[in-house]
């Protein structure tokens, strides 16, 4: 029996320290490649940066298992998420609209939104959809294709901050909190309400939803809260103090990669581990997280504003760049106060590649915040870029047991 004990323990400790997270192999690609990465090597903590990248592994049955690598990951250390919060709210909301289906409510039913407390808006009508009119699902398109501001904050509005900020914890994802519209200056008791919503399919109304408020706090226990040494307040004075991001969403790097792990193999989950969506919410999500701006005709978009690379960072930079034909990825990016952030799945039907690589990088070289100088193109950008290209060629040189079956993921543009 102890004998039996201690192999069982023996193959108990093997198992966790096959899942724990690799932390020297992308300090040493990166220190391998000093023209690419010296600049923001030697000064770590001043952009900030933190990668998280993930390989997938199937066995005979194309069913994966994921092996994780790390630089820098600190999920108590503040970086403003920005866009990525996005990724969530869409996932909620249609999570929300399942759970309501049965008053007939789907993701393509009209949604006016109306008003009810101080600053909020209305919406009755959206001249970018097919119809006209908004919807969850156009709602959806919009944040996925350029990370339309307003679009995410009707979903928080549906969605509601105390069921999404439940739905984190839920997940697993305790290093976030989901506090703020976007974009408005949404702080303080503004935040804790959310407007009344009427859903119909036609001309009847299936679904009718209250204001909300919110009284709960999200408390976190985070460094890094207060920086720089002055910024721009709303009348753009200068501010002379260091600026405080206490109050604000916060979207930690490995509760990115995680949702977005979930949402892409749900198999590799238990089955009351999953997101509560349905094949159709699956393939409106994986469609749009991964389509070009140019593919799409509702919403169209100006291909010099938005161009097909836009938003895929972690390969492409910001470069206006034809893209690879043989590659797609689906990514969440967010970009504000001098971060960059892109959570992504990477596929490459061609060459049979797939990971997950997730990052942040800084940089704010005055200080100042709000004053829209930050060096995006010439740090930011390029540290997306060369990350992404790095972690390609070693997974286009990865040998594996066995090659992925990747058809789930080549998808119908014209959707």
């Amino acid at each position: 029996m102890k004998r039996i004990l201690i192999i069982a323990f023996s193959l108990i400790s093997l198992s966790v320290m096959a899942q724990k997270t690799d932390t020297l192999f992308l300090k040493k690609l990166m220190e391998s490649k000093p023209a690419l990465f010296s600049a923001v090597l030697n000064h770590p903590g001043k952009n900030q940066i933190q990668v998280l990248y993930t390989q997938v592994n199937r066995d005979a049955k194309n069913k994966p298992s994921f092996k994780a690598f790390s630089y820098n990951l600190d999920p108590h250390h503040y970086f403003y998420p920005a866009s990525t919060v996005k990724l969530a709210a869409v996932i909620f909301a249609l999570e929300k609209v399942n759970l309501l289906k049965s008053t007939g409510l789907t993701p393509y039913s009209t949604m006016i939104t109306d008003s009810a407390f101080k600053d909020q808006t209305k919406v009755l009508t959206d001249t970018s959809a097919k119809n006209k009119l908004p919807s969850i699902a156009h709602y959806i398109k919009k944040i996925l294709l350029t990370s339309d501001n307003d679009a995410f904050n009707r979903l928080f509005e549906f969605v509601g901050r105390a069921e999404i900020n439940e739905k984190l914890k839920a997940n697993g994802l305790n290093n976030s909190h989901i506090l703020n519209r976007l974009a408005i200056g949404d702080t303080g008791e503004s935040a804790r309400h959310s407007n009344p919503i009427k859903f119909y399919n036609g001309d009847k109304l299936v679904y009718d939803q209250p204001a909300q408020y919110d009284p709960k706090e999200y408390e976190l226990k985070l460094t890094n809260l207060v920086m720089g040494k002055g910024y721009l307040d709303s009348a753009d004075k200068l501010v002379n103090k260091p600026f405080s991001l206490a109050g604000k969403n916060a979207f930690a790097i490995n509760d990115q990669q995680k949702l977005m792990r979930k949402l892409i193999f749900p198999e590799a989950f238990p089955a009351k581990d999953r997101f509560k969506l349905t094949p159709e919410d699956y393939k409106l999500i994986y469609t749009y997280m991964s389509k070009y701006p140019t593919e799409s005709d509702y919403p169209k978009y100006n291909p010099e504003e938005f161009w097909p690379t836009y938003a895929k960072m972690l390969y492409y930079g910001r470069a206006q760049v034809t893209p690879d034909p043989n590659i797609r990825i689906f990514n969440k990016y967010g970009d504000s106060y001098g971060y960059i952030i892109d959570n992504s799945y990477f596929v490459d039907f061609k060459n049979r590649i797939e990971y997950f690589l997730t990052a942040v990088v800084q940089s704010n070289e005055d200080g100042i915040f709000n004053d829209n100088k930050y060096e995006y193109d010439t740090v930011c950008f390029p540290f997306m870029k060369n990350i992404g290209k790095s972690i390609y060629e070693v997974e286009l040189n990865r040998k594996k047991l066995h090659q992925p079956d990747l058809s789930k993921f080549k998808l119908n543009y014209s959707y």
